[in-house]
């Protein structure tokens, strides 16, 4: 398959024009199917693996192809799932509240969805150009599950062979029992001992446990023992907190400031390499000055500036006013470092979590109202979303050697078409049903948890120790992100990931390097088959109305 295909479109090596065309189409089918799972099931797998395999069969039938022009496919067709999830885990909550009601003044409303939308796909897309030589090239010690897992499909489609029955085989097993789980409800959700929730029955989380490794997930699972088996049943029983509900402030704080840490740890990393790449520079000759002058107005730079003040021009429209707004480009550069860094350690993006902390943020300089907060908090969530999703895909690229300019012109394709297609799937679906919110037929249980905690993140001390906790054990080389995730998320979660990570640990030690090779691909296949499955009955429920 890695023939004389290649494509040059516009000039740029490796893009073509069916790329476009079949990733913009996929987009929005991907895109629709996204924003109904979301809001229905209040959880939204990455759909890459899905897309990776559509893109390769589309492809295929249609002549000859490359594992690159795959690639550049699937990176256009994920980027609007994104864009659905960053606006149905925040937006909702502007009709939980009551703010907006049903489809009155859906002209103005849609176009501020629209506009905030298109501001976070601008935002991510500045902020994966600016932070993918740190993260991608620069720093190998990222794993990025999903795009990993996306590269082994694609490969395993290419070449066949051994690699290619575990992955397929393990895919088909995982979408199967996946169907079993969830549309014919043979297999339990999540396993249980005497009402306790124990472990989350996924073979998507086992899969992404092994290829994280024993490190990763051994680090995540202390921070879910640490939470869920000592703070909040012991805590209040040894007089630490007042009750369960104070534990339970507690434990998100402390997750939460540890994820915030770990992004104020990569900055201060930054800004230390910048630091000592400009004292190293002491002393060099005019000329060497002069091409460093000429680089500020290199083509990048410029874009770079060009896409910002574009965005910021949609926030604008979007109803949020001038200082909020500026504040708003601040905090999204500072959660995009953070997202990367999460992103790449666990293949968690909690956007949600970004867009909270970046309203609270404002409010400590400005005061906004309760539209405002969720505004931003959207076109937060849209750009963690876009940019971590680009961030695997370019994952994914530098395993296959994918042309990375290729891979953002495809993105941006891709995520304009989404952009669209989720700012009228949140209006319709909403419509359709009514209304939104816990007890209903469309909890939105992210959107549900920004709601109530637009006005706080629980304790102000705990989450500034964490932090700046966070930041130093970063800093030290700890994964302080897997620690921050297992202390926040629930507990059945973790015991999941943290299974396949064992599985891994034990695999290398018994067997040898080569044996957990396989292994990771077949952990691809997992992931591939949960995902296949959940989108595919998204979209069925979608067009059916179940």
């Amino acid at each position: 398959m890695n023939d004389n295909s290649e494509r040059n479109l516009f000039g740029i090596e490796q893009l073509s024009l069916r790329s476009l065309i079949f990733g913009a189409l996929g987009s929005c089918v991907i895109t629709a199917s996204s924003m109904y799972v979301a809001l229905r099931m209040s959880a939204l797998p990455w759909p890459t693996i899905f897309v990776a395999v559509l893109s390769m069969a589309l492809l295929k039938i249609f002549g000859k192809t490359t594992n690159n022009e795959i690639n550049i496919t699937q990176t256009a067709m994920s980027a609007g799932s994104m864009v659905a999830g960053g606006l149905a885990f925040t937006l909702p909550g502007l009709w939980i509240m009551g703010i907006w009601k049903g489809s009155a003044d859906f002209s103005v409303n849609f176009f501020k969805v629209l506009a905030v939308a298109i501001a976070g796909m601008l935002f991510g897309t500045v902020a994966s150009y600016i932070l993918r030589y740190r993260f991608i090239v620069n720093n190998g010690g990222l794993t990025y599950p999903i795009g990993l897992a996306a590269a082994e499909t694609i490969k395993a489609g290419d070449h066949g062979g051994k690699k290619s029955i575990f992955l397929f085989g393990s895919m088909i097993v995982s979408a199967v029992y996946t169907f079993f789980r969830d549309q014919l409800a043979l297999v339990p959700q999540v396993f249980a001992y005497k009402s306790t929730v124990i472990a989350w029955n996924s073979p998507m989380a086992v899969g992404m446990g092994y290829i994280l490794g024993g490190l990763y997930t051994g680090v995540w699972f202390l921070g879910a023992l640490f939470s869920n088996a000592f703070i909040i049943p012991f805590g209040p029983k040894l007089g630490l907190f007042a009750d369960g509900a104070e534990a339970a402030a507690f434990k998100t704080s402390a997750g939460i400031g540890l994820m915030v840490g770990t992004g104020l740890g990569v900055l201060i990393g930054i800004v230390v390499s910048a630091v000592k790449k400009l004292l190293s520079q002491k002393g060099s000759s005019d000329n060497r000055i002069k091409a460093d002058k000429r680089k500020i107005f290199s083509f990048g730079r410029i874009l770079i500036i060009l896409t910002t003040a574009l965005a910021f021009v949609f926030t604008i429209a979007a109803g949020i006013s001038v200082i909020p707004s500026i504040l708003l480009i601040i905090g999204i550069f500072i959660v995009s470092v953070m997202a990367a860094s999460i992103t790449g350690q666990t293949g968690i993006n909690p956007m949600e979590i970004f867009g909270i902390i970046v309203l609270l943020g404002i409010r400590i300089f400005v005061d906004i109202d309760a539209t405002d907060a969720l505004l931003i908090a959207g076109c937060v969530a849209v750009s963690s979303g876009f940019s971590g999703d680009l961030f695997n895909d370019y994952k994914a690229g530098q395993v296959l050697g994918t042309n990375p300019k290729a891979q953002l012109i495809s993105q941006i394709v891709g995520g304009v078409f989404g952009t669209v297609v989720a700012s009228l799937a949140l209006f319709a679906i909403i419509n359709q049903f009514g209304e939104v919110g816990m007890d209903t037929a469309l909890p939105a249980g992210q959107a549900v948890g920004v709601t109530t905690m637009i006005n706080g993140i629980g304790d102000p001390v705990v989450f500034g120790v964490a932090a700046g906790t966070g930041a130093i054990l970063y800093l030290l080389g700890l994964p302080t992100a897997t620690l921050g995730i297992g202390i926040y998320l629930p507990f059945y979660i973790s015991s999941s990931v943290f299974l396949g990570g064992l599985i891994r640990f034990i695999t290398g030690l018994v067997k040898g390097k080569s044996k957990e090779d396989t292994g990771t691909v077949a952990a691809s296949g997992l992931l591939g088959g949960e995902g296949i499955t959940g989108v595919g009955i998204a979209i069925v429920k979608m067009f059916t109305g179940a």
